[in-house]
């Protein structure tokens, strides 16, 4: 068998989207180039890597195989060209960095002031949400990872190093925003925009709720910050999402913050990588700056909604 790693990349892109279209805009290749691709390394290996199941394709067992043995050779790649960097006293590289999509609202600011300060790294950013990261950090993926309370069930070294304040918004036309205070039990019954199942801020609303015995009358789900806040400004209802997702609007007055008993719900944001993972100078560099930006010196407990 003969076949290099760009076919390897190019075939474990495919494989991790499920679409040749996809591992294209990924790749910056065209659909006809990464199908050229895999239909070389295809009769390398004499067998199918894919197969199609009117429009959707998926991996064969021996693309299955393939895989794991791709992965590992790209992650062996990955770790001496960082050695070789090291080696080479240089940062220059990629710095491969992965967000949660509410993290995103101020990581702009945060690798703005990065670049400025290593103009010579070309910085990946991969904005998603919790679900996705997850499955990225169980694949070793990203170097870093800038996400909520980290799971217990991948080995990860986690650091806290901002607040993230979460308040509850509606909109001003709301009954409730014109209260001066809002009380627990003036929240049972109303309807509320959430989050999809997962993620850290619905997990927190949820946990809080249930702890101050608030009951909603009706949630609507949606997946992504911005639908949420479009439905909260139409009216549909209230919602629970992080301060630091919400400025733009509480300046131009589409939204109000609530003055809420139990609100915010301080939690944090937590910087993340892989155990044993061997970070770049760079990779330290960045996490040594993100950690001097934080704010936890502003908080010292988190805040539960008490009945």
């Amino acid at each position: 068998m003969h076949f290099t790693v760009r076919q390897l990349q190019v075939f474990e892109a495919v494989a991790r989207h499920l679409s040749f279209t996809r591992a294209a805009e990924e790749l910056h290749l065209t659909q006809p180039a990464v199908s050229m691709q895999i239909k070389q390394l295809e009769s390398s290996v004499d067998l199918p890597l894919f197969e199609q199941v009117g429009k959707k394709i998926y991996l064969t067992e021996p693309g299955c195989v393939l895989l794991s043995h791709a992965r590992s050779v790209i992650e062996c790649l990955n770790r001496a060209r960082n050695e070789l960097n090291d080696m080479r006293g240089t940062d220059r590289g990629v710095l491969r960095i992965g967000v949660v999509s509410t993290v995103n609202y101020f990581a702009a600011r945060l690798l703005a002031e990065f670049n400025r300060r290593y103009n010579d790294v070309d910085i990946t950013l991969d904005v998603t949400n919790r679900r996705e990261i997850l499955q990225k950090l169980e694949r070793n993926e990203p170097d870093i990872v800038l996400m909520g309370e980290p799971p217990a069930e991948i080995d990860l070294v986690s650091r806290p190093f901002k607040i993230n304040p979460l308040v509850l918004i509606a909109a001003p036309g709301h009954p409730l925003a014109r209260r001066k205070r809002v009380n627990p039990k003036d929240l049972t019954g109303k309807t509320f925009v959430v989050r999809e199942t997962g993620s850290g801020t619905r997990n927190a609303m949820e946990r809080s709720f249930k702890d101050a015995g608030i009951v909603p009358g009706r949630t609507m789900e949606m997946t992504g910050n911005e639908t949420i806040k479009q439905a909260v400004e139409a009216g549909i209802g209230l919602a629970v999402v992080s301060r630091h997702t919400i400025e733009l609007e509480l300046d131009a007055g589409r939204l109000v913050e609530l003055n809420a008993t139990g609100f915010p719900i301080n939690r944090k944001w937590y910087i993340v990588h892989r155990v044993g993972k061997r970070l770049s100078p760079t990779a330290k560099e960045f996490l040594d700056f993100v950690l001097s930006h934080g704010d936890l010196d502003q908080i010292s407990h988190d805040n539960p909604i008490k009945a």
